[in-house]
């Protein structure tokens, strides 16, 4: 226990947050837990609000899948001897797993296991069968790894186009939505692609969009990564033709494991450029043919990851001991309160020190917050020296851009012409430091911290009392 666990200041808020919140109350058994499975953060004093860069294990998950490779003789599945048998049993019992977890009809869905959700998202992008004329509609507010699929849609001549997000709550509107939407061409390949949670401002674009725009003819490519940890995905009620995830996000362990949850027409509907063993039933080289596997088989690469696959079965199972509803609402509770307390702080001269980029209360909000730090005549700190000083302080948090550019420039207010003068100017090559001095004078960063499974007050307590040293 340190002093802060005992201050005076700590236990006020504490009861005031109480207070305001009483549902928190209602999640006692997430300390319970943080107790048993995570107490090396207390133990090493550690703040831990990255939880949108990479979930937490528990000790409990670990110790099950240790269990199992001490007790288990694992062969490649790529066979039906005993070893690899049993392998392959393990692996459909976590198919099956995944696909009760999301809610989601076997006769409906598969799941295509892939090392991570930029990868189920490449998976995606490189198969699609776009062709000249057809279309590639995604919003500003997107990961990059969504981004990069418009590389694939470009090389074939197909269309790409982005719907901004407004600032400063960064939503999407039913306008502009409605006119891109309109941009589908019948007959042609449609694919709209957008994160039902921002990993940049927390938001959560509306799951309603999902049908809205298969009505009008569009493929709809889900990123879920970043709602997922806290919130329930239910493919029985929203269907999306593909969905991408890590499974790192959601419970830490494994790193190497994310999944493309693909409805089956959707996923006869992709080509992949290439095959590997695994993806196909019959090669030959002297008769230069191959013959794709069926289903998922055709987009699972090489040999799966057989030893770790199995830990997933035993992360969902703790997810599900934990409850997502008990951890949605303790991320809520601590969410609204940071939101209430950060805004609150002011300099004397009474300028706000916190300038938050998305929503400022929780309705349609994940456990994400970014913001920048102002001084007292409104200039904005550096970020980097902002996580520098954090993690003298043992807070892990999170600064840049998040690899979600279009929500970084539309937050930050950089203009197309001054971005495509830096790109102009910069040769061959451009590193982050190089774009941050391209652009003059200006932020083009920000600070990210994020709530999850383990966290408690004295987490969200700590990063406010962390904020209030920058005040003048």
């Amino acid at each position: 226990m340190t002093a802060l666990d005992h201050s005076t200041e700590l236990l006020q808020a504490f009861e005031e947050f109480q207070r305001d919140y009483p549902d928190y109350e209602k999640t006692h058994l997430i300390d319970e837990l943080r107790a048993r499975d995570f107490s090396r953060l207390d133990a090493q004093g550690h703040i831990y609000l990255d939880y949108t860069g990479g979930g937490l294990y528990g000790v409990s998950q670990i110790d099950r899948h240790m269990d199992l490779l001490r007790g288990t003789v694992f062969g490649n599945p790529h066979s039906v001897n005993p070893t690899s048998f049993r392998t392959s049993e393990l692996i459909k019992k976590t198919r099956d797993h995944v696909l009760d977890f999301f809610n989601a009809s076997p006769e409906e869905y598969g799941i295509v296991f892939t090392a991570n959700a930029s990868q189920a998202l490449k998976l995606v992008g490189e198969s699609y069968p776009f062709d000249v004329g057809d279309n590639f509609l995604l919003t500003f507010d997107n990961h990059n790894s969504v981004n990069g699929i418009r590389e694939f849609d470009r090389a074939r001549g197909a269309r790409t186009t982005y719907i901004p997000a407004v600032p400063p709550d960064m939503r999407v509107s039913d306008e502009s939505l409605d006119r891109a939407l309109e941009l589908a061409v019948t007959g042609d390949h449609n694919l709209f692609a957008f994160p039902a949670q921002s990993n940049f401002s927390g938001v959560q674009h509306p799951l309603e969009w999902i049908e809205r725009a298969q009505k009008r003819g569009w493929d709809v490519l889900l990123d879920a990564a970043a709602f997922v940890p806290t919130n329930r995905l239910d493919l029985s009620q929203w269907h999306p033709d593909y969905v991408a995830l890590s499974f790192y996000k959601m419970f830490g362990y494994p790193t190497g494991v994310g999944a493309l949850i693909a409805r089956w027409p959707a996923l006869k509907k992709l080509h992949r450029p290439w095959f590997a063993g695994g993806t196909i039933t019959v090669a030959s080289v002297q008769a230069d043919r191959h013959y794709p596997a069926e289903g998922s088989a055709a987009f699972e690469d090489g040999t799966l990851d057989y030893s770790n696959i199995p830990a997933v079965d035993f992360g969902l199972d703790f997810l599900e001991t934990v409850g997502l509803e008990q951890i949605r609402q303790r991320s809520h509770c601590l969410t609204g309160w940071l939101l209430q307390s950060l805004l609150a702080l002011r300099h004397r001269n009474g300028k706000q020190l916190v300038q938050l980029f998305g929503p400022s209360g929780l309705e349609s909000r994940g456990a994400t917050i970014t913001l920048n730090l102002k001084d007292s005549s409104g200039q904005t700190m550096d970020h980097e020296v902002i996580e520098h000083l954090a993690k003298k302080r043992k807070i892990s948090l999170r600064t840049g851009c998040f690899c979600n550019p279009g929500a970084g420039e539309m937050a930050l207010g950089l203009s197309k012409q001054e971005l495509l003068k830096c790109f102009q100017s910069s040769g061959q090559s451009m590193t982050y430091d190089d774009f941050r001095l391209c652009i003059d004078g200006r932020s083009v960063g920000a600070v990210r911290i994020s709530i999850g499974i383990a966290s408690n007050f004295k987490d969200a307590f700590s990063f406010v009392e962390f904020a209030k040293q920058f005040l003048e």
